[in-house]
């Protein structure tokens, strides 16, 4: 991995909403999921914006 992807990743995980940390150290494995699919979500967009950017320049 690049150091633009963990920049990226690293932004992301700093803005994090309060919802998902909570969410994700929930017992209720339901709970927890939701956390875990919108942070996947959340990093796969910036993964690809990142590299729409970079094709760009």
């Amino acid at each position: 991995m690049n150091q633009a992807a963990i920049d990226l990743l690293t932004r992301t995980v700093t803005r994090l909403p309060d919802w998902i940390r909570h969410d994700l150290a929930a017992k209720d494995s339901t709970v927890r999921l939701r956390a875990e699919e919108t942070l996947v979500a959340m990093i796969a967009n910036v993964l690809s914006e990142g590299t729409n950017e970079a094709s760009h320049d």
